[in-house]
């Protein structure tokens, strides 16, 4: 992927926000273009909306650089539709270098670059990432649970992603590929199976983030921005944060805490996955433990395919091993393309038992009809040692 700071961050105002579902994935395959030898200091990546059915179809257009005044030659957009007439970018940022060592700041401005939305960074997590496409040295290695597909030893190493607000304009264009109601906990009352999510909360990579920076002083729309975050144009991001995020992080760190990441290639589909310990509650004279996990998969390659079946198989300490099938993830069968590649959700498991594994294949569908199995790599399910109580509700 070529990222260029110092250029032009764009928002079509008339059909949706900034790139909406998948452009950003075509900015990462090398979709957009720059005019060469145009004035490096006035070059300007312009960024689309596809918020259409269709594929993904290279225009051209004539425009004006908002930011710089100048006028900017002919390059390429990325639009899910023929040329409309009347279409209107603004600009709503700038491009800013990615850090390819250290971490983003609490305040950072970012575009998705697999799913496209707007987001700010409200703090780090360093997880332990474990990639069973690397085959590791035997040391620093985590072994499969039993029973699990393989027998491979995995390496774990550390790896940051954040914990984010999603800018609620670009919602609407991804929750058919990305939930937007991820982050979930327990609910307080003796209604131990309720839950309630936080909207527009997600985790997302360091890999994942394309920073960029505004003059707005609310460049993010989302109903915790301004509880968690304030403007201070002397910082850099000029985006502090509040007590309130402070509090909220150490009340709840526990169950937002990511700490392990597992993720696994089979031809060609990247299946990546990320438990929470979401805390316990008794229910029937015996406790209950409460895990939610967050799966992405992502087409790495050039074939379309589609998601059919699930099959998961739950293992839990108190001896107990359960086999779950069924129809889709979430009540959808993803289509995973070229232009739009990945497809994330969460969902959640209980255990009458402090700790489990769980493992899985998915069924996936070619184009011809054939098919082909996906592996979920096997994760652990592990509670929290310390004996805390899980937030007491959405409350400041």
């Amino acid at each position: 992927m070529q990222h260029q700071s110092g250029t032009c961050v764009y928002v079509n105002v008339r059909r949706g926000p900034l790139l909406g579902k998948m452009a950003a994935s075509a900015f990462r395959r090398g979709l957009w273009s720059t005019v060469s030898r145009y004035n490096r200091k006035h070059t300007h990546r312009i960024l689309s909306v596809a918020d259409g059915s269709g594929g993904l179809e290279a225009y051209r257009q004539r425009l004006q650089c908002r930011a710089c005044g100048l006028p900017a030659p002919q390059r390429r957009f990325i639009s899910s539709r023929n040329r409309p007439e009347g279409k209107i970018l603004e600009t709503v940022g700038v491009f800013e270098a990615v850090k390819q060592h250290g971490k983003y700041e609490t305040g950072q401005l970012f575009l998705h670059s697999v799913f496209g939305y707007r987001g700010i960074v409200l703090f780090p997590w360093h997880a332990r990432l474990y990639d069973r496409d690397i085959t590791p040295p035997m040391s620093e290695s985590k072994p499969d649970p039993p029973g699990a597909h393989g027998s491979k030893e995995v390496k774990g190493k550390t790896h940051t992603y954040y914990q984010v607000l999603i800018d609620t304009r670009d919602c609407p264009h991804i929750s058919q590929r990305s939930q937007t109601e991820a982050v979930t906990f327990l609910a307080n009352h003796d209604d131990s199976r309720a839950l309630y999510a936080i909207p527009g909360l997600d985790y997302v990579s360091h890999e994942d983030i394309l920073p960029y920076n505004s003059a707005e002083q609310l460049p993010i729309q989302h109903e915790l921005f301004e509880r968690f975050l304030m403007y201070n144009p002397a910082k850099t991001p000029p985006f502090t944060p509040r007590d309130t995020l402070k509090a909220w992080q150490e009340k709840n760190h526990p169950w937002l805490e990511l700490s392990d990441v597992h993720r696994e290639t089979t031809e060609n589909i990247r299946v990546t996955v990320i438990p929470f310990y979401m805390g316990m509650r008794e229910a029937q004279n015996s406790n209950v433990y409460w895990w939610r996990y967050c799966i992405r998969l992502e087409n790495m390659g050039s074939e379309v395919v589609q998601l059919r079946e699930r099959h998961w198989r739950i293992f839990s300490l108190s001896g107990t091993l359960e086999t779950v099938r069924g129809r889709g993830v979430v009540g959808r069968e993803p289509v995973l393309s070229k232009e739009q590649p990945a497809f994330q959700y969460s969902s959640h498991v209980s255990l009458q038992a402090p700790s489990g594994h769980m493992w899985g294949t998915f069924r996936i569908e070619r184009t011809d009809g054939s098919h082909f199995d996906v592996r979920i790599p096997p994760f652990s399910l592990e509670s929290n040692k310390d004996d805390k109580a899980p937030p007491a509700g959405y409350t400041f």
